[in-house]
């Protein structure tokens, strides 16, 4: 996954919450094991980002 320097949009409670969700599910596969597949979670993580950088573009 190819990640760009950008800055981090403000975020909501809620998308606060979500991200550290998905932080900690990818914490726990994790510690299953190097090789187990987290891509999907980093899309996720991707995506309410990309939200809220929408939200904060909008905004201004």
């Amino acid at each position: 996954m190819s990640y760009q320097k950008q800055p981090a949009p403000p975020l909501t409670p809620g998308e606060k919450a979500k991200v550290a969700y998905y932080v900690a599910r990818m914490c726990k596969r994790e510690i299953a094991g190097p090789d187990v597949y987290q891509a999907d979670l980093e899309r996720k993580v991707e995506r309410v980002l990309d939200g809220a950088r929408k939200r904060a573009e909008r905004n201004t």
